[in-house]
């Protein structure tokens, strides 16, 4: 099977995590940097679990599952550990409704890859199944290769984006925007010299 890459936003959208074990947490926890709806379908929850319920960072329903669960749900996983209940949670999804199940016994619209974050710069890795830990592997690699720098680095690029597209059009906006990705900038902030890289953006901004 071939996947489709896509990054999806879900603000404020509801997402459906059927199962309170580890795997459970760890679907939760990737959903928590998102500004979704994330609902748990559960009677028993990890401590982490329990901890971000008491945060009110998820909506625990302390239950065994129903169809009602999934109403209006964009997204869903069937992460508990008894094949039978991820089978009447793949019956009760809508087709529309995209769905994944941790087993991979049944229905699989997505795959969650791996995921290096440094703010609003985002690395995915995916084999497709095929080895999971190659995945991680590489996923290690790119943790190394893009450190926490990064964040700062992707920040400026944005904001001085920015800048340059409310002044310049045409050529001159094309050149400046191209100037951002000068390597010393990299190199400010990785010495944490943010004067530098404040004083790169106004030099472009007046043209020079």
């Amino acid at each position: 099977m071939s996947y489709f890459p896509i990054m999806l936003n879900l603000d404020y959208k509801k997402v459906v995590v059927v199962g309170g074990g580890h795997v459970a947490t760890q679907k939760v926890e990737a959903l928590l940097v998102t500004k979704a709806n994330i609902i748990v379908v559960s009677p028993m929850l990890t401590a982490t679990l329990q901890h971000y319920s008491q945060l009110r960072k998820i909506q625990w329903r302390n239950k065994t599952f129903e169809p009602v669960d999934l109403d209006d749900a964009i997204l869903i996983f069937a992460a508990t550990n008894e094949e039978t209940v991820n089978d009447q949670i793949e019956q009760a999804t809508q087709h529309w409704q995209l769905f994944m199940r941790v087993d991979n016994n049944g229905r699989m619209d997505f795959m969650n890859p791996a995921v290096v974050r440094r703010g609003d710069f985002v690395l995915t890795v995916s084999t497709s199944g095929a080895s999971p830990a190659f995945t991680r592997q590489v996923k290690q690699q790119l943790s190394e290769q893009f450190d926490d720098s990064y964040e700062a680095y992707t920040s400026f690029l944005k904001n001085g984006r920015q800048a340059i597209l409310e002044k310049f059009e045409g050529e001159q906006k094309r050149r400046a925007v191209a100037a951002l990705l000068e390597p010393q900038v990299l190199q400010w902030i990785q010495q944490q010299d943010f004067e530098q890289c404040e004083n790169y953006i106004q030099q472009l901004l007046e043209g020079e």
